[in-house]
């Protein structure tokens, strides 16, 4: 059921990186095109294609922790026996629960201080630059709490104990195995 809700969540946030994304191809062109036919330009063209870009980065981050798609190595953990593997995720998710709660702090701080800061170009807050941090710590918390849950109450597969796959392991498919 929860996973359902993630899963969802995640194919929303994909969409909302497809759109960032054309916005970000469709402003930085329009802006070549202008500075190079019209000598002129969209002011807020650069800041928001920056902040669409820092923003498509964490949400991409969410999406990427959800199918188990991050950068990582298996050497040591693929060999152990399935205690192993089980002890080594539980550590990881401990640790990287950790890191949101670290990364939360932080970024609720720095959403604090640039609340009345606003963008030179767009003149808007840049608690909402910062706003992507806070969106990812509790996105991520969520689906490592999600996973963590899964792992002690056993209903992780064996083939998701390890929490790295090799691009050649699923050549059609990033996804977690199904659940």
């Amino acid at each position: 059921m929860v996973q359902k809700l993630i899963d969802r969540y995640c194919q929303a946030l994909s969409w909302l990186m497809v759109a960032s994304l054309a916005l970000m191809v469709v402003l930085v062109f329009t802006n070549v095109v202008l500075r190079y036919a019209a000598n002129s330009g969209i002011a807020v063209s650069e800041e928001l294609s920056r902040w669409l870009f820092v923003w498509l980065t964490f949400l991409g981050g969410i999406v990427a922790l959800n199918e188990g798609t991050h950068l990582g190595t298996d050497t040591v953990v693929a060999r152990l026996s399935v205690r192993g593997k089980k002890v080594c995720l539980a550590l990881g998710h401990l640790l990287m629960l950790f890191i949101c709660w670290l990364l939360f702090k932080g970024t609720l701080a720095q959403v604090r201080i640039n609340w009345d800061s606003t963008s030179a170009a767009m003149e808007t807050s840049m608690a909402i630059f910062y706003g992507c941090g806070l969106v990812f710590a509790v996105s991520g918390a969520v689906i490592l709490l999600n996973d963590f849950w899964r792992l002690i109450t056993g209903q992780l597969s064996d083939d998701e104990l390890v929490g790295v796959q090799e691009s050649e392991d699923l050549p059609h498919q990033a996804h977690k195995p199904p659940r």
